[in-house]
């Protein structure tokens, strides 16, 4: 017998085991050779109107992946190493030479890693299509994708994924050399040690995590500073990491103990060796809960924010960009060339066209705003109307006199107690004006351009304004179905040029946003879906190893008369125990991060994102899900067959 036939042998033998960990390593190539297989893409580039940051994103998240999928492999590599040292040990008994049981060694994860980057660029490659067209429809495009072979993809994937498994080969060949025959047959008791019961630890950790959650969840300062950013939060992640640690290592076996002085419950069927087992293994266990805990929480918290950006995407493009198409008169030539172009176009009628009117003049305010003014703009009370009535808001003004009512700036979370009682005073050419604040509205009227500070003035004040300083007159459409008014927005661009910091026309604008939404909640999501994938992978080794190691236990309670039915059971707590402990911690600290990040969002563009999170949240739950029923089948199927 070769060594090569050997070492297929002993993968076929152990390939129950490999299972989870071969099928993660190739979801991992078919996610890394799709990332690559897109960043090549020419019809995906050519489907990209306006983002010109896909190959950047999709590059720096190629890094990310491969750093993330490194480290996976190493550390699954190690348990698998753990696992084996007793057989390894076994081989040198039986008078193979350590030379010998290396290579085979070293051949078991060549041949292994070789049979994963196959199946995996494969995969990748029939299913490349699937994912390019997810892509495309995520960012509204209607590109046609063709099936097709990247050769520079598969190459890169092949070098990355090649460097990892010779490296973890090389590790497997040094195993026979690293360790002593003692040390390969006994290590694996190193973990049965009774954990040490701190009530101090444990209430530090609790106040840790307690102070990081109220550094985050307090609300902004007055001034808010890059300064207080970095400590505030910074001190926030620290005690959160701390906490998080401490929490597993000290109030996770604290509360264990506690549960043991419940004798009636102690006692009662198969408790005592549940507990017994989680205490024995908890403090082994909880670097890498809080390694997992502290992966859920960032993962939940990049997919609910992406997805929220997503979500509401069309309804900020509307705040930013209230009209369909925006410009600003340059006589009737010009004004009737942007106006024949809209007006051609007859998939998207005219709902409703309006002049805008716009004084723009300097102005002190009465009090102090932390916002810079000027130059003031001010619209009147019948203008502001026509456009509420013109986008269908309910919003109107009625003034008299001097009255003035402001605009609330875009992306300032001003309310009208800010502005109740003061006054500006405009400046004219010929004096000046005293106007005090009788109302502050919401709706705005032309697209972002800052300072955004408008003012409404009754008709009155603004004709008599108008007399003294030239009013500017901007030109506004508003068309049926404007999201898919993609020709005729580029040839009004084309032709209006800068007229404001941001797109001239509606369409612009909100495909730009969802063009790189959809781009960052693409790779969010499937760099998520490879966390989870990895994080539910390491626990279900875990889960794994420990259920060799309690085979005998089990056999003792079924001699005991315990049936094999309560021994689920109790597999079933213990996994549960070890599955939601983290994902329940990592989902309380994303809840907590989601908050802070939605309230400073919404604020800013008035919606809710609690739907978002929670899909995010359900997402991540049910993957777990699908890792605990297999964990415990797994499991029941070693101790209880």
């Amino acid at each position: 017998m070769t060594l090569f036939s050997l070492a297929r042998k002993n993968i076929k033998g152990n390939f129950n085991n490999y299972f989870v960990y071969f099928v993660t390593l190739v979801f991992s190539m078919v996610i890394y050779y799709t990332f690559t297989s897109l960043q090549y893409s020419e019809k995906i580039q050519e489907s990209i109107e306006l983002s010109d940051t896909m190959s950047f994103m999709f590059g720096v998240s190629s890094i990310i992946l491969i750093l993330f999928v490194a480290i996976f492999i190493l550390y699954s590599n190690s348990f698998f190493t753990r696992k084996r040292k007793k057989e390894v040990g076994l081989y040198a008994i039986l008078g193979l030479r350590k030379k010998t049981i290396a290579k085979m060694l070293f051949y078991e994860n060549l041949i292994m890693g070789i049979i994963a980057i196959v199946i995996g660029i494969i995969l990748g490659t029939l299913l490349s299509k699937l994912f390019a067209m997810i892509l495309i429809k995520l960012m509204g495009s209607i590109a046609e994708v063709d099936f097709g072979i990247s050769i520079l993809a598969i190459t890169q994937t092949v070098i990355v994924f090649m460097v990892i498994i010779l490296f973890t080969s090389v590790q497997g060949y040094r195993l026979i050399y690293r360790f002593t025959l003692i040390e390969l047959f006994y290590d694996e008791k190193k973990g049965e040690q009774i954990p040490k019961v701190s009530l101090i630890t444990a209430v530090i950790g609790v106040i840790f995590l307690v102070v990081s959650y109220w550094l985050i969840l307090k609300p902004f300062p007055d001034e808010f500073t890059t300064e207080y950013l970095i400590k505030n939060y910074g001190i926030a992640f620290v005690a959160l990491v701390i906490g998080t640690h401490l929490f597993f290592r000290s109030v996770t076996v604290y509360l264990l103990r506690l549960s043991q002085k419940n004798k009636s419950r102690y006692y009662r069927g198969t408790r005592i060796i549940e507990t017994s087992r989680l205490l024995f293994r908890i403090r082994g266990n909880a670097r890498t809960f809080t390694v997992i805990a502290l992966l859920s929480a960032a993962t939940i918290c990049f997919l609910g924010a992406t997805y929220s950006g997503y979500y509401s995407n069309e309804k900020r493009a509307k705040e930013v960009v209230p009209f369909s198409y925006s410009h600003l008169s340059k006589g009737p030539e010009f004004d009737s060339q942007v106006e024949s172009i809209i007006k051609a176009d007859h998939r998207h009628p005219i709902k409703a066209q309006l002049d805008i009117p716009v004084i723009q003049v300097k102005g002190i305010l009465s009090f102090q705003l932390d916002y810079d003014i000027n130059p003031v703009k001010l619209i009147s009370e019948s203008t502001f109307n026509k456009v509420a009535n013109a986008l269908n808001k309910d919003e109107t003004v009625s003034l008299s006199g001097n009255q003035a009512a402001v605009i609330q700036p875009r992306f300032t979370e001003y309310t009208k107690s800010v502005f109740k009682g003061e006054n500006i005073t405009i400046q004219l050419p010929q004096g000046s004006s005293e106007l005090p604040f009788v109302h502050m509205v919401e709706s705005n009227v032309l697209p972002f351009d800052y300072p955004d500070f408008f003012l409404v003035v009754s008709n009155e004040m603004f004709a008599e304004i108008a007399k003294k300083e030239a009013p500017l007159t901007y030109k506004v459409y508003e068309v049926e179905n404007e999201v898919t008014a993609q020709a005729t927005s580029k040839k009004v661009n084309k032709l209006v040029g800068n007229d404001f910091q941001v797109s001239s026309s509606f369409y612009t604008e909100y495909k730009q946003g969802k063009e790189g939404n959809a781009i960052t909640l693409f790779i969010f999501g499937f760099l998520g879906l490879v966390f989870l994938a990895a994080t539910g992978s390491i626990i279900y080794f875990k889960q794994l190893t420990e259920a060799n190691e309690a085979k005998g236990h089990y056999e003792i309670l079924r001699k005991i008369g315990v049936n094999k039915k309560d021994i689920r059971k109790s597999i079933k707590r213990q996994s549960l125990f070890v599955f939601g402990l983290p994902l329940t911690i990592g989902t309380l600290h994303s809840c907590v991060a989601l908050y802070f990040t939605s309230n400073f969002i919404s604020n800013l563009i008035g919606i809710n994102l609690i739907f978002p999170i929670l899909m995010a949240i359900v997402f991540f739950v049910i993957i777990y899900a699908v890792y605990y029923v297999l964990t415990v089948n797994t499991y029941n199927r070693i101790v209880n067959k």
